[in-house]
């Protein structure tokens, strides 16, 4: 029987062989294959945790391989491995007719198999070289079992591995529960006297736009970004097992959990650093951008974080994943994600505020809207300004509520997922620029409004065909296959801030 572990290496990662070799000689164990500390201090934790597990600690010397040899080994997971491999080779357990396994598994000194981060990448890596048995700590059996036509096995305690053997290999169930529920998310309901800002979130959440929100403090913009995760419906299976496995692989997958049903919303602070953002640093773990994989991004009070953080999301929005390479080594992350940003006017927040007066200067205003950056804001296709709401209009009636305006934006995806059932996008906002003609048809009057406002407004090619896709979906929410001159009028009032008349959106 082979045994295998699992290095993590990016999304894909590597399997690892975990040969053992036992011959006559000074009695010690010995690990060769670029292993780091955690991996070489195993020796002691496997040697006492056998013992005490009631297992003979051979008196011979030891020799651990873990190929490829190239490849650095990290962390404590092959505690596990290493142990069964020993077991295996000094014949103290038997499992005919299992021609390889994974393992993964921290042992403490007393034989406890502890939960180690990384079960359903390694579960899935092994699964694609053909290998379903999988030997895993009892509390991370949940993330294994979520893929189909796997045999697993939990342990809680090294003594218990001869017996489960024994009782041979039980197939389990995918498990692929889904979660609905919302309740830590605002209830779109709540956000009261603001129309148009409902309007650009049901929109944005449609068409999966990008999205900027920007206005004096208290008026609203950092609730309307957390309500409009709950318009986001459940995704779909293929996303689900990948933001799984991306959580998973960042220790962020809660033990005796299953798939990530939910849109996952990430919310950084804005002291948070480029690799915190885009992922890498020691371990490579996936950065915010790939957390927030199938869901949203949102970034508040944007301009404070660093310009170099900002810039870095521009190739993850443009190629849906991220790729790294540090010291030699590549890797990558899917980080498919609607980003959201939300800002102040001006450095001291009260432009547009009818009971305080705004003393920043032009240029200090533009030198903090420059931290956004033309380049990432000119791929933000709806941005909308908001004001401090009259107390009057706090006491109105409550709109529509998240799960009535789900219903639209769910039929809205519908539409184009049939749409663009033979291409490699699935939404309006990934529509590439060749393709936007044949999927947006506009009448004459409509094209002369459109031409019109491109130049008045001296928009680019990209935030024209931005407009034209946030046009086809407003089309899509409404029900309609062909785009009319309303749609392109209201997309027209979405984009026409932030490119020359910024500082004036909210006087």
């Amino acid at each position: 029987m082979k045994i295998y572990a699992y290095a993590a290496s990016g999304f894909t990662g590597r399997l690892v062989s975990v040969e053992v070799d036992i011959r006559r000689g000074i009695p010690g164990l010995d690990i060769v294959g670029l292993p780091d500390n955690a991996v070489r201090e195993s020796r002691d934790r496997v040697r006492v945790a056998l013992k005490r597990s009631g297992f003979n600690f051979p008196t011979d010397r030891i020799l651990v391989n873990l190929s490829p040899a190239g490849l650095k080994k990290e962390g404590a997971s092959y505690d596990l491995p290493i142990a069964v491999g020993i077991l295996w080779a000094t014949e103290q357990v038997q499992c005919s007719g299992i021609p390889a396994v994974l393992c993964a598994g921290e042992l403490l000194l007393d034989g406890t198999v502890c939960p180690v981060s990384g079960i359903l990448p390694a579960a899935a890596a092994a699964m694609a070289d053909g290998i379903n048995r999988f030997i895993v700590p009892e509390r991370n059996i949940e993330e294994a079992k979520t893929l189909p036509n796997g045999k697993t096995l939990g342990i809680a305690h090294l003594s218990d591995l001869p017996s489960l053997l024994e009782d041979g290999w039980n197939s389990t169930k995918r498990r692929d529960e889904s979660d609905d529920s919302d309740s830590h998310y605002p209830e779109l309901s709540d956000l009261r006297g603001q129309p148009v800002l409902r309007r650009a979130l049901e929109t944005a959440a449609a068409g999966r736009h990008h999205l900027l929100i920007f206005g004096p403090p208290g008026s609203g913009k950092t609730m309307a970004a957390r309500a409009s995760a709950s318009l986001l419906p459940n995704l779909e299976s293929d996303t689900s097992l990948e933001v799984s496995r991306i959580w998973s692989q960042a220790g962020r997958l809660s033990a005796e959990s299953g798939l990530v049903r939910r849109p996952p919303f990430r919310e950084p602070h804005h002291s948070a650093t480029m690799e915190g953002l885009i992922g890498g640093g020691y371990g490579r773990h996936p950065g915010e951008v790939s957390l927030a994989h199938g869901g949203i991004l949102f970034l508040d009070e944007a301009p404070e974080f660093g310009q170099k953080a900002l810039q870095s999301l521009r190739e993850p929005l443009e190629l849906g994943r991220i790729e790294m390479a540090r010291a030699g080594r590549n890797w990558w992350y899917p980080a498919d994600f609607q980003l959201q940003m939300a800002m102040n006017p001006c450095p001291c927040g009260n432009l547009g505020r009818e009971d305080a007066s705004c003393l920043c200067s032009i240029s200090e205003m533009s030198r903090y809207w420059r931290r956004l950056g033309g380049a990432l804001l000119d791929r933000v296709d709806i941005r909308v300004p908001v004001s401090v709401i009259n107390p009057e209009k706090l006491l109105e009636p409550a709109g529509e509520d998240s799960k009535t305006v789900r219903l639209r934006v769910v039929a809205a995806r519908v539409s184009q997922k049939e749409r663009y059932a033979d291409s490699s996008w699935s939404f309006n906002a990934d529509i590439p620029p060749g393709k936007i003609n044949h999927h947006v048809t506009l009448d004459e009057a409509s094209t002369k409004y459109f031409l019109e406002a491109i130049r008045k407004l001296g928009l680019s090619s990209r935030a024209a065909h931005g407009v034209l896709r946030v046009s086809r979906t407003l089309a899509d929410l409404d029900g309609r296959a062909k785009v009319e001159i309303s749609d392109v009028l209201e997309a027209l009032q979405h984009r026409r801030y932030g490119d020359r008349d910024i500082f004036w959106a909210t006087l």
